[in-house]
């Protein structure tokens, strides 16, 4: 699993118990997993399909650095399913993991559009080619 994105939990993201709000933190697991799909998919009309159940496995409290990692596990016809796992930066304890989270490529409609995708490329890869 790649780990691409860095969050510091500051006061804003804490809940009444003084750690790390769940909303939050799936915020940030949309968002990545929307960022990474666009990227791969090459299209920005990309949206959130279905997440599965998620496991709260510790917090994090403020001050303390997450990491998002995210891995593909498909790619459909017009779809990226994905896996994600946040843990502690400095610890490396797992915050909570996401089985499944399938992103769908869209057209100019709304309606579910093929990518011809099949396996994950790197920008620099396709920069190389240009």
């Amino acid at each position: 699993m790649r780990f691409h994105t860095r969050k510091w939990v500051k006061p804003e993201d804490l809940n009444p118990n003084g750690t790390l709000f769940g909303g939050r933190l799936l915020e940030w697991i949309d968002e990545e997993a929307a960022l990474y799909s666009i990227i791969q998919l090459e299209n920005p009309k990309t949206v959130t399909k279905y997440i599965s159940e998620i496991d709260f496995q510790s917090s994090a409290k403020q001050g303390d650095i997450v990491e998002i990692g995210i891995q593909v596990i498909k790619f459909g016809t017009a779809s990226l399913t994905l896996k994600c796992e946040v843990r502690n930066k400095m610890t490396r304890k797992p915050i909570i993991k996401v089985d499944k989270i399938v992103m769908v490529s869209l057209d100019e409609h709304g309606k579910a559009k093929p990518h011809g995708k099949t396996q994950v490329e790197f920008v620099k890869d396709r920069l190389a080619d240009e």
